[in-house]
């Protein structure tokens, strides 16, 4: 792309340096406005996608690159978002109310939470901020416990390095949701420019009082007196490392080990391409670790600290992770199985593998499914006590936490590990009973990354205009979830798929699961519905190329 500098592209990038508080964000624009206007190769397109904003507030909050410009997670950005947030929550009625404001360690979290915190208390909020970076589901915990009318965290979770992000929490604990959403949107763009907009120091910064009060709620979660369990874990440089230490602590669990070299909170995550445990070689440095000290266990934090992933050991004694389908299932029998609930409910989403729903079944369980995020899942009902998703999001403590929450799965995780364990039994024996009983479910995922979000906006409208008969060799039929979702739903015999865009990312999302009864050995039927999703893979990979 070779973008010309107009005089409206250059008299709005003089207006935002003007109205910007933040020094370092006004020199960072007035430099490649200079160049622009110097006729440098390729400054006219990099201003112009700086101005290309603002960034989108949707139920995720914001998420964008840290750099100066309304396209970018900046000061200036994120006091004229809070400013919108401030007049929503006092059209709400709720003007006065407290507000908890935390972050992670990423770059620009710490000036972006006091700027949040600053513009709030000057709106007349009773603001607090959490002490220091903390994990992402502390936040969320601490609007139950304080009775806020909101939260604020600043983080990008597992996004790249150079991410931030902005997430928002309303009175009920857990994220927006539609309206919501739109409506702050509106405020935000009634804000006045962010060197405007008041800001006033004063919020009261929490002591350790709140995260001892979470700790002391997670100490509780394992289901059964058993801690005799070796366990290696990593926080992928996030913020996570201390409060799972600490949780485990409290919970009896003393033999957890820590990758080094990924415990301390670096915002450059050095030794990962994405700190996701997701990616591939995310999780190489805690299997390594996993088989060194012969763990029981392995557990991945994403940076945030909210999400939660499991590596276990095969029976030839390597070590891979399981996937967040796996985890969500096995969790969710677990809770079953012990849950003192009379009418428990138990929740997924339409991405996720439908098995959760048989094993709800097999208890008498409720089972609910949900559009993807835990927006959704957390209101699927009353008497929740079990939700996932398959992107490694568990919520097992939805009494205290309505999010997701990696702290609180780990410590569950361990405590069904050292159960298991004292039967001389693990992780994937109480899968495979599972896959007998209901099925061999395999899940995958494709991701097409795009740079120009219009390219998805195509292959929705393509696959729309003309549905695919079949896939992978499986007739199959189409169901359009919009005007409630972006999604498509494609079913055949055994097979499920399901497309939709990313809403943090920009992506392609293509959810495949293939289901094959065990009619007699399971690693044949294991075989074979690893055979139909790898032509159904191949399949969608052809058709989203």
């Amino acid at each position: 792309m070779t973008t010309s500098l107009t005089s409206e592209l250059r008299d709005r990038a003089f207006r935002w340096i003007a109205d910007d508080p933040d020094d370092d964000s006004r020199v960072e624009l007035q430099n490649i406005l200079a160049r622009a206007m110097g006729g440098e190769a390729g400054a006219a397109d990099e201003l112009a996608d700086r101005m290309a904003g603002p960034l989108e507030f949707g139920t995720a909050g914001l998420r964008g690159p840290v750099r100066a410009g309304p396209n970018g997670m900046n000061v200036a950005v994120v006091t004229r978002t809070t400013a919108g947030v401030a007049a929503w929550l006092t059209a709400q009625g709720h003007s006065g109310g407290v507000v908890v404001v935390g972050r992670d360690a990423r770059h620009g979290s710490e000036a972006f939470a006091k700027a949040a915190a600053e513009v709030l208390t000057a709106a007349g909020f009773a603001v607090k901020t959490l002490p220091g970076p903390l994990p992402t589901p502390v936040l969320a915990f601490a609007v139950l416990e304080l009775g806020a009318v909101a939260g604020i965290q600043i983080t990008a979770s597992h996004n790249p390095p150079a991410d931030n992000g902005y997430k928002l929490y309303d009175a009920t604990g857990g994220q927006i949701v539609p309206p919501s959403d739109g409506e702050i949107e509106r405020a935000i763009e009634a804000a006045p420019p962010a060197i405007s907009v008041p800001r006033e120091p004063g919020a009261e910064v929490l002591g350790d009082e709140l995260r001892d009060a979470y700790l002391a709620k997670v100490a509780l979660l394992p289901r059964g007196p058993e801690r005799a369990v070796k366990v290696a874990a990593t926080a992928l440089h996030g913020v996570g490392a201390e409060t799972l230490r600490a949780a485990f602590e409290r919970a009896g669990f003393t033999e957890l080990s820590l990758v080094a070299e990924q415990s301390t909170p670096d915002p450059d995550f050095p030794t990962v391409a994405f700190p996701n445990p997701e990616e591939p070689g995310a999780t190489d440095l805690l299997l390594a670790l996993a088989s060194e000290t012969g763990a029981d266990l392995a557990i991945a934090l994403d940076p945030d600290a909210d999400r939660c992933a499991l590596g276990v050991r095969e029976r030839d004694g390597s070590w891979r992770m399981l996937r967040g389908d796996e985890t969500g299932v096995l969790l969710g029998w677990h809770v079953l199985s012990t849950v003192d609930s009379a009418d428990p409910l138990v929740a997924t989403t339409i991405v996720s593998s439908s098995m959760l729903g048989e094993v709800a079944k097999e208890f008498g369980a409720r089972y609910a499914e949900t559009l993807t995020g835990f927006k959704w899942l957390v209101r699927a009902g009353e008497g929740l006590v079990f939700a996932y998703e398959e992107a490694l999001g568990l919520c097992v403590n939805p009494d205290f936490v309505r999010d997701k929450d990696g702290i609180s799965a780990a410590v569950l995780a361990a405590g069904l590990a050292a159960s298991l364990r004292a039967a001389g039994r693990g992780p994937l024996d109480i899968l495979d009973e599972l896959a007998v009983k209901h099925g061999v479910h395999v899940t995958d995922q494709v991701s097409l990354r795009v740079t120009d979000l219009s390219v998805r906006e195509r292959l929705m409208a393509g696959l729309r205009a003309t549905p695919p008969a079949s896939l992978g060799g499986t007739d199959v039929t189409m169901e359009d979830l919009l005007p409630d979702a972006d999604v498509l739903r494609l079913t055949g015999e055994g097979l499920r798929v399901v497309i939709r865009p990313s809403g943090t990312e920009p992506k392609l999302k293509a959810y495949l699961q293939i289901k094959e009864p065990v009619a007699g050995d399971l690693a044949e039927a294991r075989a074979a519905a690893d055979a139909r999703l790898a032509t159904l893979r191949a399949d969608i990979e052809s058709r989203l190329a």
